[in-house]
């Protein structure tokens, strides 16, 4: 039955491809990204075909983001200083911002984690959005904040991460009602697929740039990234400090599972110039920076969590 189905939808998206390539023969311009953009369209559509089949109320799923949310709670430090609090009401208002257009109505939230090892941002079913202060710490624009928050409701807006409890569920053979328990928090922060990755890209850099933000935060946020990739590369022995270890691993994790920061840039050039964005340059200070904890005096550790 579920090959049948398959193979029906890869008969019928092949003859979409070609109706349209006759329809359209004429007028489009020469250049591979309509085939290139279709191909991976159709190859991430059939991949989530099971979860499509079986897919969850939107009830259900803030449910499971909610229980989700509340180990992390319990497992990470909450913002405690004028400063952290200051840094997570700017994330939740910029965050605000850049959910008013997207498809699906869900009650995002925005938390700001004051880990600065933790240089990147997730996301959880049914609304939850993370970032990390060692992210925020790369960053001097709001342009580039509003781009990754964008980048993670997309991740939520395009099911990407419920379909991803679904599969783990299916995995540990817990069933779709999975005791939550069971599922590491983990599988929500590496990375997606790579059609996925660069979905989210697109989508979410189009959120920013209809709440105001100009498409260059997102091309400097990847910029940023490649630097740090350089200088991970660049150094040869491990870290031996507890929290520089952390943040080795934290990037390793990330450049091992998202597309090359050069493929990223380059989709949201073309994205820029498909959709006449060039003439939004102006991008906005941070109103709010990230600045690392002191040690006490006397102590040259900082507390963990």
């Amino acid at each position: 039955m579920k090959r049948g189905l398959v193979f029906a939808m890869v008969l019928l998206l092949g003859l979409g491809a070609l109706w349209l390539s006759e329809r359209r023969k004429a007028e489009a311009p020469v250049s591979p990204d309509p085939v290139l953009y279709f191909i991976a369209d159709a190859e991430r559509e059939l991949s989530r075909v099971p979860a499509q089949a079986t897919r969850l109320p939107d009830a259900e799923e803030i449910r499971i983001g909610d229980e989700l949310a509340q180990r992390i709670a319990g497992e990470t430090r909450a913002p405690s200083s004028q400063q952290e609090q200051a840094m997570q009401a700017y994330v939740a208002e910029v965050g605000a911002r850049v959910v008013v257009h997207t498809q699906r109505r869900l009650p995002y939230r925005f938390h700001y984690l004051p880990e600065s090892y933790l240089v990147n941002a997730f996301s959880l079913p049914g609304g939850h959005v993370y970032i990390g202060a060692g992210l925020l710490q790369l960053m001097d624009s709001e342009d580039e904040l509003a781009a990754v928050l964008g980048h993670e409701v997309e991740h939520i807006d395009r099911y990407h991460c419920v379909e991803r409890y679904q599969v783990e569920a299916r995995m540990r053979r817990t069933g779709l009602v999975a005791d939550l328990v069971q599922l590491p928090l983990e599988i929500f922060q590496a990375g997606y697929t790579k059609d996925q990755e660069l979905e989210a890209d697109r989508e979410g850099t189009r959120l920013a740039v209809e709440a105001g933000y100009s498409p260059l935060g997102a091309i400097r946020v990847f910029e940023a990234y490649q630097r740090l990739r350089r200088q991970q590369e660049a150094q040869a022995s491990s870290p031996s400090e507890e929290a520089a270890r952390m943040t080795a691993e934290t990037l390793s994790g990330y450049f091992r599972s998202h597309p090359s920061e050069a493929d990223r840039i380059e989709q949201i050039r073309r994205l820029i110039a498909s959709e006449h964005w060039e003439d939004r340059v102006n991008e906005r200070p941070l109103k709010v920076r990230y600045q690392p904890p002191t040690a006490p005096a006397g102590n040259q550790e900082t507390s963990g969590r």
